[in-house]
């Protein structure tokens, strides 16, 4: 049996230091915020590896065979954008829906789904502006990966989870919503959840709250909510060890919050999860997310069929 940590001393280190923490992640959205960049201002480069770390599960699970798909006749999907009323925000949930390529060619496939969450004071355009839904294009184009669509939902708030009911209008409305009006396969096992900085965020919470909604976490940059750091030892505690989700965790070696992301980590080590940890050389900072984009959307889709 696994000997779970302390959670008294997770939680008074949690609290004591991690409040900082997001006043340092807030700060550093701020000052991100005075230029925004297009494609044509990002040049991708190769970004070694300072430290990439595969946390492997104790007791091995078989995984599905990925087998990448056919290539598709169509080189571009179609983006779309829309709002959904909700009982749980004051305003409608904007968000956009990109489909892959081919979608339309066959609409009894089921499609996994990625939903992606943005930093501070940007919006649902900043995953297009890193170059999101372009190379997943061209992977999906040319049978590199399995078709997904991705899903970017608009957070209009800086406030915390419990201020207002943003993760309620995620999983209670967007999610059947879009299950209800696109070819979607519905299992958790279809859906993974991502962000950077304040996105990171969010998709912790959602991974860790919903598990029967979404099977993988990623955080870029992670700038985690503060009030749920003290959560995390419950939210960790009840998963069972089949229940855990795939977690990616990365941060650049001059972000302010590799601290905070290393905690996290050593908290993911302390129960058990399986994850992988990589500390890649960069900022807090859009230049740094665009370069690792590619990477990132292959381990979304890894497992994917």
């Amino acid at each position: 049996m696994r000997k779970m940590p302390n959670r008294q001393e997770h939680t008074r280190r949690g609290r004591s230091t991690t409040r900082g923490w997001y006043l340092v992640s807030v700060f550093l959205s701020l000052t991100a915020c005075g230029r925004r960049l297009s494609l044509s201002d990002l040049t991708p480069v190769f970004v070694p590896t300072a430290t990439a770390t595969v946390i492997a599960s104790a007791t091995p699970v078989a995984s599905p065979t990925f087998t990448p798909a056919p290539p598709c006749e169509e080189e571009s999907g179609v983006t779309e954008t829309h709002s959904l009323a909700t009982d749980y925000l004051p305003a409608p949930l904007r968000f956009v829906v990109h489909l892959p390529p081919g979608y339309a060619c066959d609409q009894s496939q089921r499609y996994p789904v990625l939903y992606l969450f943005h930093g501070l004071l940007y919006d649902e355009t900043q995953w297009e502006r890193l170059g999101a839904l372009t190379i997943a294009d061209h992977l999906i184009a040319d049978g590199e990966v399995a078709p997904f669509l991705i899903v970017l939902p608009y957070d209009s708030s800086s406030q915390e989870p419990g201020q207002y009911r943003f993760a309620e209008a995620i999983g209670e409305a967007l999610v059947p919503y879009l299950d209800s009006h696109y070819c979607t396969c519905t299992q958790a096992s279809c859906r993974a959840v991502g962000g950077v900085s304040r996105g990171a965020g969010w998709a912790i919470h959602l991974g860790l709250t919903r598990p029967d909604l979404f099977s993988a976490i990623g955080a870029h940059s992670p700038a985690p909510f503060w009030v749920d750091w003290p959560r995390y030892d419950d939210w960790l505690g009840a998963l069972s060890s089949a229940s855990f989700p795939r977690f990616w965790l990365d941060i650049g070696e001059s972000d302010p919050l590799r601290p905070s992301a290393q905690q996290l980590e050593a908290l993911l080590n302390a129960y058990g999860v399986p994850h992988e940890w990589h500390l890649f050389q960069g900022e807090h900072n859009e230049e740094y997310w665009h370069a690792h984009m590619e990477l990132y959307l292959r381990w979304y889709t890894a497992v994917w069929p």
